[in-house]
Order: C-alpha cells, then structure tokens, then sequence
C-alpha cells in the first residue's frame, strides 16, 4: 500500500476544564483506534494529547498547526464536551493553513443535526469510525462523491447538510488493528500515575500502569438513560484477541492494571472463564502483580465466578444496579430485580472483591416512596460502597427524548453546552413535585457524608514532587496498608476515596482538619476549592 500524501492531525480533548497538564482520565480509546487504523493504512498521522500541554487549548493547537502544513484536523470526545470540541474546531478553522475538520464521537453521534451545525465541522463521522474514515479520505483524496461514504456527514456545494446512510455495525471486530497509544504519549500517562487516582484499580498499586481496553462494543441491553455509539448490536472480540492485546501490552508497556471499558464485559459466563483461565496463565509469567476490573450484569454472578475472577486478578466488578425499586427498574428497562442486586452486592462483597456502582435517582416513575425503598436499602446494607446520584438524561437516550417531549429541556444546545456539565438536575418524574427532588437531593447528600467511613492516616511522610507515603487503617477490616506514591495538593486538607487492598472495601483517607471542617459543616465548600486548585495546578 502507497504512503498518502494527506497529512492528518488527530486531537485528544482534554477530560477536565483546566489550563493545566492532568494525568487522572480516562485514556481516549476511541480516537486511538482511529490513530491506528490510518497508521495501518500508512498515513501520516500526527497526534495531540491536550492532557498533555500547559496553556489555552486553543493556544496548543495553533503552535502545532504552525508546525507543518496538516489537511486535516480531526477529534471526538467520548461524551459531550462540547467546550473543549468546540475550542479544537474552532482554532482549526481559523488557521491560516485552513485544513479540513472531521469530529467524531458520541457528541455528534447522538445528535447530529444540532452538533453539526453548532460545532460546524467539515465532515461529522458517526458511530463506528474506523472504516468510516478510510472510505472519507478516499474520497477527500481522489475528490469523489461523499454520498457513497455511509456513516458521515458533509455540506453539498449548496451548502446543505447531508446525512448519508447509517453504516452497519463491524461484525468481526477482532480484524480492527489494536488501539495506538503511543502516539498519544502513553508512556508519559503511565509514568505520572499515582496511587489515589480516580480509577479504583490504580488504589492496589503504588505506581499504577493502567491498560484501557474495549473486549467487546455496545451492550445488549437498551436501558432508557443509555445510548450506544458503537451500534446497538453486541458484538464481542474473541479471547484469543484480548488476549494477544493484552500480553503486547504487558510487554511493551509494562502495565499492572487493566481497565475494561466495555457497557457489559460478557454476555456469556464461559467467555468469563475462558478469560480468567488466560490471565491465571498471564499472571503466573510475571513478577509483578497484575490486576483487573470489569463491568458485569447482576444477573450473571455467582459465588463460583467471583472466585475464579479473583483468582485471575479481577479487584472491582462494575454492576448497573440503578435502583432497588421493581417499579423503577421495570420503567429503566432494566432486565434486573432488586433480589439479584442484593445477592450480587452480598456475594461481591463477601469475597472481598471491591464494588463499583451507583443507585440512580430520578426516574420518570421515581416516587418519595421508591426513593426510599432505594434509600432504605442502602442505609442498612451498602456500607457506603456504592453511590447515590441523580439520572442524567444524556442526549440519544430515551430519557432524553422523553425530557425533549415534556419541554423539560427546553433548548438542546443550552442543555448540552451548559447544564449537562454543571450535572444540572432535572426533574424527569410524573409524580414528585420539584420540591420533593431538592429534599431527595438533601437526603442523598446526607446519606453518603454520614453512611460512608472515613479514616485518619496513621503515618504520612513527605516523598517529593506533591508525592506522599500514607500508612492508613480499613475502618471495616482494621488493615494497616501503606500507599506509596499518594499525591496531595496540601497534606493538611485532603480526602481520598480509596478501596483496602485487603477486602475491598471502599472508604475516605482523610486528614483530621478535613474532618473537622466537616463537623463543622465547612468541608464541602473547602473540598469544592481544593478541587478547583487541583485543576487549576493541572495535577
């Protein structure tokens, strides 16, 4: 295959609204894919990390495009960030080198029409890009008609939008070419990671080298506050694919944490085995401890599974509980009942694997009465291992569209640029009035601060650059575990919210100023300044 003479710039947005250089996100698999599959078919490719630079975004990408002339411009944002997209466009379009844009992502995927006229990019490439964008620069190349390209969108010469034919989902997934991290500097990402990063699988080391990886795309289910980017068929990647990606990973990288991203791991429990069985293989190759997290359905758990799970690594299951009303779940389209979420809290928790997940608040039949079902539930099992939020009505979810119907959103673009990044709450039920959402609000507010542990640590000791030795006791286990590597802003007000690498168990490292402050009632505006500083010192 000929080397293109297309020179493409592909922009990872920053995940936080700073200035600063951050290392705790999510690492962008979806524009790393892109990367590779053009990598693949020998473009040139160059790519932007913005986690990765100090200054305005806007500032970054103009140095860089000063620095060859680039004929495309393309990025994506996982979830709606539409500030950050709408900066990299913007910056693109205005610079004098004029080179096309391409955007996409879940924040036009999920609404096209609106994202591309308010974002105004030259090409929109929805849901599964990476065919997508081969057949695109094809035709950007040879200056041929985009109508044959399915899956994008474009402006005619007349300057109308056109929306081409949505593109069948890729069915054999295991032929897409492995995510290109390097280009986005991942070694840096797993130099800088730290013990007390946002991802609970890093809280089991002191220098996290955390993998992300996709084991299969979409989910089979079709929850109301869902919405599928990839396609709304489950496809999966066949273990021995994982694998191999894996175990590249393992070398290249020297990774000792895994993330699987995916909406549901497995369908199947078999699969689950199968891939225990390879890590078990992984694990007894290597001198260093190498962990794993995943997301499951309570409805595919049993005591028989953890262990094996355990025993191959895997440290925290994500569960979608959502709620522990039958009435709720039923409205979320949730194939679940309270009995099979309070097993597989039990039984997780038993085997002392760490618990992540969210009872949700807010649906449209969500009642005082449910509300407290949920609440109840938690107060005298959860031990303040999973959180309480509200609902979101994310754009392409039926929730979303039940809120468009109502006039409950009442400008999209408003919604979407504004009110989802301040996690407005909305009041999407029929039968509570907005009075009884802000009392819920308190509830659960008060709740998480009186229900969820917190410790002091009993030893902490300077180790450099921000950096801390932190000895801590479990409040559940009495597990005294040294965390090395603890970043602090400041070492006299700080919380952390870590998992005991012994049993699992979530709870608060905290200094005793920020505990007081809290008795005080003054922690929460403190921890809200201490955050901003966090960002704004790009930690």
């Amino acid at each position: 295959m000929e080397k293109s003479n297309l020179k493409i710039l592909l922009v990872a947005p920053r995940d936080v609204s700073s200035n600063g250089i951050h290392y705790n996100y999510m690492f962008p698999l979806g524009i790393a894919y892109i990367s590779a599959v053009l990598k693949k078919a020998k473009y040139d490719v160059s790519c932007l990390n913005l986690n990765h630079r100090e200054g305005l975004a806007s500032e970054i990408v103009r140095t860089e495009l000063g620095k060859k002339k680039y004929d495309l411009v393309a990025t994506g944002h996982v979830g709606m960030g539409y500030s950050i997209t709408e900066k990299i466009l913007e910056t693109a379009r205005a610079h004098p080198s004029k080179p096309k844009t391409i955007l996409g992502g879940a924040i036009i995927t999920s609404e096209p029409q609106l994202m591309f006229e308010s974002l105004k990019p030259d090409f929109g490439v929805l849901g599964e890009g990476e065919e997508t964008i081969l057949e695109l620069l094809k035709c950007i190349e040879n200056e041929k008609d985009f109508k044959k390209v399915n899956g994008i969108m474009y402006r005619d010469y007349t300057g109308k939008i056109i929306t081409t034919p949505p593109r069948k989902p890729i069915e054999n997934i295991d032929k897409i070419p492995f995510p290109d991290f390097e280009g986005f500097e991942f070694e840096e990402y797993l130099d800088k990671g730290y013990t007390n990063m946002d991802s609970s699988n890093c809280n089991f080391h002191d220098h996290p080298r955390l993998y992300s990886i996709l084991c299969s795309r979409s989910c089979p289910f079709h929850c109301t506050f869902c919405y599928h980017t990839l396609g709304s068929k489950y496809r999966e990647r066949s273990i021995k694919n994982v694998i191999e990606e894996i175990k590249f990973a393992v070398e290249k990288y020297k990774i000792n944490a895994i993330a699987i991203y995916d909406d549901l791991f497995s369908y199947k429990k078999e699969r689950i085995y199968e891939f225990c069985r390879e890590m078990v293989n992984i694990r007894k190759n290597e001198s260093r401890e190498i962990t794993w997290t995943c997301q499951l359905s309570v409805l595919h758990v049993d005591r028989a599974l953890l262990r094996v799970m355990k025993k191959a690594g895997c440290v925290v299951i994500s569960y979608g509980f959502e709620s522990y009303s039958e009435e709720v779940l039923k409205s979320m389209k949730k194939p679940i009942t309270p009995e099979q979420i309070d097993k597989a809290f039990k039984i997780t928790i038993e085997e002392k694997i760490g618990v992540q997940g969210y009872f949700i608040f807010g649906d449209i039949v969500e009642t005082k009465q449910t509300a407290k079902k949920t609440l109840d539930y938690w107060k005298e099992n959860c031990k303040g291992q999973i959180f309480l939020d509200f609902i979101q009505p994310y754009p392409g979810c039926e929730l979303y569209e039940h809120c468009l119907k109502k006039g409950i959103i009442k400008d999209k673009l408003t919604f979407i640029r504004d009110e989802m990044k301040a996690k407005h709450i909305l009041n999407m039920t029929d039968r509570m009035t907005d009075k009884d959402i802000r009392e819920l609000q308190k509830a659960i507010i008060k709740f998480g601060s009186t229900f969820t542990k917190s410790a002091n640590p009993l030893f902490i000791k300077p180790s450099g650059d921000n950096k801390y030795e932190i000895v801590s006791k479990c409040p559940f286990c009495n597990e005294k575990t040294t965390y090395r590597n603890f970043l602090l802003q400041s070492r006299h007000i700080y919380r952390s919210y870590m998992i005991c690498r012994k049993c699992g168990m979530r709870y608060y490292i905290s200094s005793p100023l920020f505990n007081l402050l809290r008795r005080l009632n003054l922690a929460d505006n403190l921890e809200k300044a201490y955050h901003w500083a966090l960002r704004k010192k790009a930690i």
